[in-house]
């Protein structure tokens, strides 16, 4: 059973002009999305900057409003919930950010910045708290006597740790990860990956993990959803992203990877020309289609829907 549904999402940004400042255009941030994640699943959401990444992760998580489509957290239809009305529901859907120590408090401890939600949601109070909070501390690989530490005396890999011990605090469903290793180096990226990986096995949670690194997405996700100006243009499991690619897109970013792939050696490189248009003003037809080594006539005026071509593989191509 799905624990997130995402139907048709879309998320435009008004651009504003003129000595009236009125509305003269849209950055399509989103542009119509749908996916699922189920109890102890990750999806990855991988693309370049700029794709929609980050912006369907905020506004999944509501703190950003969609301008259209369906969001759907454990069942209950969270889309048009007001702030208020959305806080209960918060518990079940918490983040891990990309630079954790710029949404801790610098004043206060590391066991106070990890409890605050315990209070915020009357969960635990006081001595209850803290031992939680202790609880927590081990779980994710830290002494408890670091509660008494301050933000700035953990390194970076430490304050990931303690992201991910206050978004597990309220016992989520689901964990939106944006970005969380990026910063990290590679081995500590490593070290992370792996809490993370034993956590979901031990908690049933369902990650939204997005990044632009394909090496950390084999690492950590069952499925994975390749965007391309705020469409996903394929969808499928990991293994079958990595062995069979079917979008143009896809075979570029694979062509691009760093990471040695013996596989991916033996096919032809896709080339890629020119740069991502700008989603304020994207291409006709298919988004790609400026770019692609293989478009036709078709393809520049044909939008293509993400459909199944084979039994969990989607992909947005005419030509497949």
């Amino acid at each position: 059973m799905s624990v997130l549904d995402v139907t048709d999402l879309v998320k435009h940004f008004p651009i504003h002009g003129g000595l009236l400042q009125r509305q003269t255009g849209a950055v399509r941030a989103v542009d119509g999305v749908s996916f699922s994640i189920a109890k102890g699943e990750t999806l990855g959401l991988v693309g370049e900057s700029g794709c929609g990444k980050s912006t369907i992760g905020k506004t999944v998580l509501k703190l950003i409003e969609p301008t259209s489509g369906k969001i759907v957290l454990g069942g209950e239809d969270i889309t048009a919930l007001k702030p208020a009305a959305m806080w209960p529901h918060r518990k079940r859907i918490q983040t891990i950010f990309q630079d954790p120590y710029s949404s801790m408090n610098p004043r206060l401890p590391a066991g106070t910045i990890v409890g605050e939600p315990l209070e915020n949601f009357d969960i635990a109070r006081g001595k209850e708290r803290d031992e939680r909070v202790a609880k927590l501390f081990e779980r994710v690989g830290l002494r408890p006597d670091a509660m008494r530490k301050y933000a700035h005396e953990f390194s970076g890999g430490q304050r990931q740790r303690l992201g991910i011990a206050k978004a597990l605090s309220v016992s989520p469903d689901v964990i939106v990860a944006d970005e969380p290793v990026s910063a990290l180096d590679v081995s500590v990226q490593a070290q992370v990956l792996n809490l993370l990986i034993d956590l979901q096995e031990e908690l049933g949670l369902a990650y939204l993990f997005i990044s632009h690194d394909l090496a950390v997405m084999r690492h950590i996700s069952h499925r994975i959803a390749v965007m391309y100006l705020g469409r996903i243009v394929e969808l499928t499991d990991k293994r079958t992203l990595f062995s069979t690619p079917l979008h143009p897109y896809t075979e570029a970013l694979l062509a691009a990877a760093t990471a040695p792939d013996p596989r991916r050696a033996r096919r032809k490189k896709a080339i890629v020309q020119g740069d991502v248009p700008s989603p304020a003003n994207p291409p006709s037809g298919c988004h790609f289609h400026t770019r692609c080594p293989y478009a036709t006539a078709e393809c520049k005026v044909v939008s293509p829907p993400l459909r199944e071509v084979s039994p969990g593989h989607h992909v947005a191509c005419l030509l497949r």
